[in-house]
């Protein structure tokens, strides 16, 4: 609890979260598949997890972040063929999913996410992703400021696996950055831009974490993807790549925006595992960000 209500990490807490989320895993099974009441787990977290009788084991993990008819591609928890990230000294790192033309990055420059003094090393690094076209020249203008410690991904929507898919524009909310801009057809500015439709890479969060950060890291992801989270948070629930996210910043859409037929249950699942493993997940809402 001392940690999470830190702006930034205590000493070994990611290492210490995923050998208590292994060990309540093992003791759930050693129940029957329910958390054992000796397993000392915030009542919120149990509540959540065995939510309509659904079950903690390795059927009730498997199947969310499926495959359905309208996704692009299959959940990747993980591969062999991604390389760890080599990097030793920690640093505080920015993942922002849905980066529009920087504002929330330069709003993470300005203290908004925590003071930037305080980040391990006095270092930081961001990673900005952004699917929508419009954005391309702003965002190559904080790359080109900041150097090697700003790493852009333009024209690619964030998702739990990579390849190519149909992103739809929304045109009609200028005032907020044309905020609704979604990978679903379903979403309402989507369909009142007459789904004006571009094709645009997709990105794996999880190789992405995997690839680009290290435990001693401060890792914060602001994950605002106009419903896609509801794909992206269950395969992220999957992979150990989630742990080492320390807070996740996530602004929540309409389930029926989701591409892989995610249920309620299967998010509160997902999202109460990730806070047993040592995510912080709080409330978060922008006008424009």
């Amino acid at each position: 609890l001392e940690c999470r209500l830190r702006q930034l990490p205590c000493s070994g807490k990611k290492a210490l979260a995923g050998a208590m989320f292994a060990a309540a895993l093992t003791l759930a099974l050693a129940a029957g598949g329910r958390l054992a009441e000796g397993v000392k787990v915030d009542p919120a977290l149990r509540g959540a997890l065995e939510a309509n009788d659904t079950r903690l084991n390795a059927t009730t993990f498997a199947h969310l972040g499926g495959s359905h008819d309208q996704a692009p591609c299959q959940c990747t928890p993980s591969s062999p063929t991604w390389a760890r990230c080599a990097r030793v000294e920690p640093a505080c790192v920015f993942i922002d999913l849905g980066a529009a033309d920087g504002n929330s990055f330069n709003s993470f420059l300005t203290g908004a996410y925590g003071p930037l003094q305080n980040c391990p090393s006095g270092k930081w690094m961001a990673f900005l992703v952004e699917a929508n076209p419009r954005f391309n020249g702003p965002l190559a203008g904080e790359q080109a400021k900041w150097k090697q410690a700003v790493h852009v991904m333009s024209s690619t929507a964030a998702f739990a696996c990579e390849g190519t898919t149909t992103f739809y524009l929304d045109t009609t909310n200028h005032a907020q950055n044309y905020w609704g801009s979604s990978m679903s057809p379903n979403h309402v500015d989507a369909k009142s831009s007459g789904l004006q439709a571009v094709v645009v890479n997709l990105m794996n969060l999880n190789r992405l974490l995997f690839e680009q950060t290290i435990p001693a890291d401060w890792v914060m992801v602001k994950m605002d993807i106009e419903g896609a989270e509801w794909d992206v948070v269950p395969c992220l629930a999957k992979s150990d790549a989630g742990s080492l996210i320390d807070r996740l910043y996530m602004e929540k859409h309409p389930g029926d925006l989701t591409l892989f037929g995610t249920t309620q249950a299967d998010m509160n699942l997902a999202e109460a595992s990730l806070k047993l493993r040592g995510v912080d997940i709080p409330q978060y809402y922008s006008d424009t960000l």
